[in-house]
């Protein structure tokens, strides 16, 4: 079966479940990126309100479904370190203004596009707000290359 892209709006909520056991771990909440603009993992919930979310590094999913997750093994689950960024966590990407490599403000970060076995991000969904999502629909940028986390913009590489 071929790889799906997969978008963090997708995978949140999504059970994760251990293949051996059929045990549920939790549910997926967010993606962890590098500062390369790789993705580390998905973040898990773990059931209890005030549980921080741990992490599960990609390496270790054995497969992405379309109803749940799935791990060969159980695991030991991972604290988040404090380098990576999180697309709708405290600190969040979502939201923030997206440009191109050539300065062309491109709209606010909605959403990702990423390939589930490399990890690499393919394409950024982005709004220019409620309005124009309404008239015009939000857009999709592919990218070539790992983008550029500032503080206060994401840089990408747009394919044309």
């Amino acid at each position: 079966m071929g790889y799906l892209l997969r978008t963090v709006s997708i995978l949140k909520g999504l059970p994760i479940y251990v293949k051996s056991s059929g045990e549920k771990l939790g549910e997926v909440c967010d993606i962890c990126l590098s500062d390369q603009g790789e993705v580390e993992g998905v973040l898990v919930k773990r059931g209890a309100l005030f549980k921080k979310p741990c992490l599960i590094p990609l390496k270790d999913i054995s497969s992405f479904g379309t109803d749940g997750i799935m791990l060969e093994d159980k695991m030991e689950f991972q604290p988040v370190n404090s380098s990576y960024h999180v697309l709708d966590g405290k600190e969040k990407l979502v939201g923030k203004p997206l440009l191109s490599a050539e300065g062309e403000r491109l709209g606010i970060l909605q959403d990702v596009y990423f390939h589930e076995e490399l990890g690499t991000i393919l394409g950024y969904e982005c709004s220019d707000g409620f309005f124009a999502d309404i008239t015009e629909g939000k857009r999709v940028f592919k990218s070539d290359a790992p983008p550029k986390i500032g503080k206060d913009a994401i840089i990408v590489n747009i394919q044309t």
